[in-house]
């Protein structure tokens, strides 16, 4: 697969506790991912953080949250990123829980399969 140097890279930040059938939503959105085809995608966890609700989580031992902040970052061509937007929407109406989702351009520099001996993994 090739990617155009002008991407969009498309960030989630839902919640780690966020659901969908007991299976957590980003890893949901992960795989939705890999099946519509798109280049690729990461989820990272959060150490901190708040949003609309002002609620603050944090992975300070003292007060651990059990729902820390998670982003899921997606990059493809902008008309395969803006498809996938509505997928996500459905998600996370079906999850019931809140979030934020931007689109923000993306230069690729470099591409490319990971090679020789360990490029099974």
């Amino acid at each position: 697969m090739e990617l155009q140097t002008e991407s969009k890279l498309l960030r989630i930040f839902i919640g780690e506790m966020d659901k969908i059938a007991h299976q957590p939503l980003y890893e949901v959105i992960l795989f939705e991912a890999k099946k519509q085809g798109l280049a690729g995608c990461t989820v990272l966890r959060g150490i901190m953080s708040f949003g609309a609700s002002t609620l603050v989580h944090t992975a300070k031992l003292i007060d651990i949250s059990e729902d820390l902040p998670i982003v899921v970052e997606i990059v493809d061509q902008e008309e395969k990123i803006n498809a996938f937007i509505g997928k996500v929407d459905a998600l996370m109406e079906k999850a019931a829980c809140g979030g934020l989702i931007t689109i923000e351009k993306a230069s690729i520099l470099s591409y490319k399969p990971r090679s020789g001996r360990n490029a099974g993994g």
